[in-house]
């Protein structure tokens, strides 16, 4: 009798709940497209008087111009990795919902640390600490967009064959890769600033090679070898 009670007030089991990935990917496309809008708005038209002081007030604005290129670059290529994963997204739950939210809370703070770097690069002393939080910033971008990867395939919310695909491929190799070389740049950057400012930059356009561009050129490489 008691089992029976049992089994008519024992309460259904909870299905997980499934939300709406075309509304997620256009809210992301939003907030990686104001981030970079906030980018060029930083940058400040020069005031000079004449056209030879305009153009070395121009050139003189080179760490805006350079924290430009590099977040730019950072953000494309978090995107074109966060891209590539919704591509392969048959649903999405609730946690990855709230990962994607924090890596969006990222990428909408990343003019932060950008104009944080353009206007103590040329500064002793604080530029070292200005990379740092630049660095810093990016490897938490890296580092969230690898979560995502690694959840989305664990909660089985790719399609079927996903890992099959280059991009995808491409991405399993060179997103843990990110994790080992932001660290070590941050790390560079508190002793040659410059040369981690530039380093991120060449982490970033490494990320935005296209896959089949890069394995032509290492069978180029492997054939010219033999």
């Amino acid at each position: 009798m008691d089992t029976e009670l049992d089994a008519a007030t024992a309460r259904p089991a909870r299905t997980p709940r499934r939300y709406d990935k075309t509304r997620m990917e256009a809210f992301s496309d939003g907030v990686f497209a104001f981030a970079i809008t906030l980018l060029v708005l930083d940058i400040v038209i020069p005031s000079a008087e004449g056209d030879r002081d305009l153009l070395a007030a121009f050139l003189e604005q080179w760490p805006e111009y350079v924290a430009y290129v590099v977040s730019f670059a950072t953000i494309g290529a978090i995107w074109l990795a966060h891209n590539s994963i919704s591509e392969h997204l048959t649903k999405v739950d609730s946690t990855y919902m709230r990962l994607n939210l924090v890596l969006l809370l990222f990428v909408a703070f990343t003019p932060f640390p950008t104009r944080f770097l353009s206007q103590y690069i040329q500064v002793q002393d604080a530029e070292r600490v200005a990379v740092t939080i630049y660095g810093i910033a990016f490897l938490v971008l890296a580092l969230i967009v690898v979560c995502l990867w690694v959840y989305a395939k664990r909660a089985g919310l790719l399609t079927h064959g996903a890992d099959d695909d280059k991009e995808v491929a491409a991405n399993s190799q060179r997103l843990p890769q990110g994790l080992i070389a932001y660290p070590v740049l941050i790390v560079v950057g508190l002793f040659w600033p410059m040369v981690a400012v530039f380093g991120y930059l060449a982490l970033a356009l490494y990320f935005m090679i296209p896959f089949r561009i890069r394995r032509r050129r290492q069978r180029a490489a492997a054939a010219a070898a033999k």
